[in-house]
């Protein structure tokens, strides 16, 4: 059913090997083309290694420009998680995009991570971690090496996934060009977009780790009080 939402989404919403360490390779000054397939890359971002998985559909052309879509795991996953849970790859290789999948961080590197979108969550919110400043150089990673669509970035993601791309249309907005989520609302206190961006929520009423209605749900796994769905779409609405 998950792969399903994220698969509805990624067709009605937004859709409109050889990495390795790219940091060494601009060090080198002889980035590498990516070609189909997947790869998982790593740069350095205020003082943290970090990492994101890529996968390039098999019918990418390097002298076209290509849209990105940025796929944020929940809170406690990783970037495989995301990339198993919601089937991307196949909505890529069907579409021709080229799908991204990035680590968020915390106490280890390659599991429980979470996303600082504000007001949630875990160890991304309490050590305050730039996220968005680590979007735009994961971005500016990929730049050399892979002929992106400038104007068809967008972002998505699920929980604490989709916090975070709520935060990118608040504060990355001149680079990414529309955000879907699933089963989060914005919590940010303070949003000022530099430009409108579409958006597309997914929601169940019955959700009980973040209400539609807003509140601490009855299992909620971070005892955060969430903004009511409708708040947020009215936000956007109105902006």
């Amino acid at each position: 059913m998950k792969r399903r939402i994220f698969l509805l989404f990624l067709l009605c919403g937004l859709w409109l090997t050889g990495c390795g360490r790219l940091a060494e390779r601009r060090a080198a000054r002889t980035p590498v083309s990516l070609s189909p397939g997947d790869v998982t890359c790593t740069l350095t971002y205020d003082g943290r290694e970090r990492s994101y998985i890529v996968h390039v559909p098999p019918g990418y052309d390097p002298a076209r420009p290509t849209p990105v879509v940025l796929v944020f795991h929940g809170g406690g996953g990783n970037a495989e998680n995301a990339r198993m849970m919601t089937g991307f790859d196949a909505g890529a290789d069907a579409a021709g995009f080229i799908v991204v999948y990035p680590n968020g961080t915390g106490r280890r590197s390659d599991r429980l991570l979470t996303w600082n979108g504000g007001r949630c969550c875990g160890y991304a919110m309490e050590q305050n971690v730039d996220d968005v400043g680590f979007v735009r150089a994961l971005l500016a990673d990929l730049g050399p090496v892979a002929n992106v669509d400038a104007r068809r970035i967008y972002a998505t993601g699920m929980s604490n996934g989709a916090i975070m791309s709520y935060r990118l249309a608040c504060e990355l907005a001149d680079v990414v060009a529309a955000i879907g989520l699933v089963a989060a609302t914005q919590n940010l206190d303070a949003c000022t977009p530099s430009r409108p961006a579409p958006v597309l929520h997914i929601h169940g009423d019955a959700d009980i780790h973040a209400p539609y209605a807003g509140g601490v749900g009855a299992e909620s796994l971070v005892g955060i009080p969430f903004e009511p769905v409708e708040t947020t779409i009215a936000f956007w609405v109105g902006n």
